[in-house]
């Protein structure tokens, strides 16, 4: 695969990838250079930048909690603050160094800020790499739904650095592999067929995977950059996985799950419906969900707990005139969207995923 043919001028991936955001940042002249991180990327990530990104401006660096409990308003109000604070103005840059919850944030953050400032995107997970950071969508979280508040801007420039995924603990790497295995599922079966023979690990060779997985998101986002019709689809497994991943997090009883963890019961979930209501073949079902439970554990829910679950899919950003919609399959690699499920049909595939 010929990386100039495939990502746009926009994505830097590579072994200059170092020497094309210095230049990038440099061409654009920023009056001034600032760096979000979280805490653990301030520590394994903030001084790979620092030695390698050799930038004319010396960065400011703002630190949050590296927890998606703090993904809102109130966070982004601090920022704000601490941006005016710092005289940020409209020619500032924001550098967005971690994974889903610093690109997410930062770029919302970045994006209201004066009504706009430039960012770019430095992800250091594999979901942020793959998914997060790639497509121009920013926001937080809101009463404990899933980005309800956001934007979509584009960043500036976006640097990919897989050598950043050996600082991942290995759930966290795997929770990222979800949305790989989602890309081949709605766009390609041949990824797919890579994709489940591959462990889940990174180490070199894996660095062309994710490439392609990079490569299948931006080709979707770039024929539908506002979600009318065709970007609907990345958003197979993700109805019932935020409802899952909003009820894990905010349940004493439970522990949270990662959002990687819950969009792959959502994946298990949906093409269980896929099956019932567009005839996606059960062999298919079989193998995906036991490619899926061989990295990602089975949770337990109770009949409580999964209408509990139902609530949250009613505030889900897909939904239209109250109706909650799901991405579905009729094969892989064809999908359909602003599908309607009954509540029962969702009860059914819950009681497949629990006695597979």
């Amino acid at each position: 695969m010929n990386k100039n043919q495939t990502l746009p001028d926009t994505i830097f991936y590579g072994k200059k990838v170092w020497e094309s955001i210095a230049e990038a940042i440099d061409t654009k002249q920023p009056s001034s250079v600032f760096i979000l991180t979280d805490t653990n990327t301030k520590r394994f990530c903030l001084p790979v930048f620092l030695e390698h990104c050799k930038i004319k401006s010396k960065p400011t660096v703002f630190c949050i909690e590296a927890n998606e409990e703090h993904k809102t308003l109130e966070t982004c109000l601090s920022l704000w603050q601490q941006l005016l604070n710092n005289g940020v103005d409209r020619n500032s840059l924001l550098i967005n160094l971690g994974g889903g919850l610093i690109t997410d944030l930062g770029g919302f953050v970045a994006a209201t800020y004066k009504r706009g400032i430039s960012f770019i995107h430095i992800p250091t997970s594999l979901l942020a790499m793959v998914d997060a950071a790639i497509g121009g969508k920013n926001g937080v979280n809101f009463n404990h739904s899933k980005n309800q508040i956001g934007t979509i801007v584009s960043p500036y420039k976006i640097a990919i650095v897989p050598s950043f995924l050996k600082t991942l603990p290995e759930r966290e790497f795997v929770s990222g592999s979800a949305e790989m295995f989602k890309h081949g599922l709605i766009a390609s079966r041949n990824y797919w067929e890579v994709l489940k023979q591959t462990p889940m690990s990174y180490n070199e060779d894996f660095s062309g995977l994710i490439l392609q997985s990079i490569v299948i998101k931006n080709n979707i986002v770039a024929q539908d950059k506002f979600e009318k019709k065709l970007r609907k689809t990345l958003n197979y497994g993700h109805t019932l996985g935020h409802a899952i991943e909003s009820f894990m997090l905010i349940n004493s009883q439970k522990k949270p799950l990662l959002h990687g963890e819950a969009i792959a019961i959502g994946m298990i979930l949906e093409t269980y419906i896929s099956s019932e209501l567009l005839n996606f073949p059960k062999k298919d079902l079989k193998e995906i969900t036991n490619v899926l439970l061989q990295y990602f554990p089975k949770i337990y829910f109770s009949k409580d707990e999964i209408n509990s679950i139902l609530t949250y899919t009613k505030t889900d950003k897909k939904n239209r005139n109250g109706k909650v919609l799901f991405v579905l399959l009729e094969e892989i690699g064809v999908c359909q969207t602003d599908m309607q499920v009954a509540d029962d049909l969702i009860f059914k595939a819950f009681d497949f995923y629990l006695n597979f």
